[in-house]
């Protein structure tokens, strides 16, 4: 049985705002960015613990993987349901994220 995957509004603004951001040099690229994201969490949906565990916050069922530059937060709900809660550059720290920070 294959898990649901939820995207979340902030993860999707997320990808938004990365897209809006590459596509000031490159649509193609851009577009290509935003293709990886959603394929890549496509294994998520046969295997949700695949991604680690968010070093940062050490919660067991706050998981990454990562895409690029990028690491593609989630959330395991459920073992058949999971949501995917941000989607943050690797070169800022994940407090610098409305999600996390304190």
């Amino acid at each position: 049985m294959a898990t649901e995957v939820n995207w979340t509004p902030q993860s999707l603004e997320d990808i938004e705002n990365i897209a809006s951001f590459i596509a000031k040099d490159s649509l193609y690229y851009a577009k290509i960015q935003t293709e990886r994201f959603f394929e890549r969490v496509k294994a998520l949906e046969k295997h949700p613990e695949f991604g680690s565990i968010v070093p940062e916050l050490a919660i067991s069922t706050i998981r990454q993987v990562s895409e690029g530059r990028y690491r593609i937060i989630y959330r395991i709900v459920t073992p058949q349901r999971i949501d995917i809660l941000t989607v943050h550059h690797k070169s800022r720290l994940l407090s610098s994220n409305p999600l996390f920070s304190e």
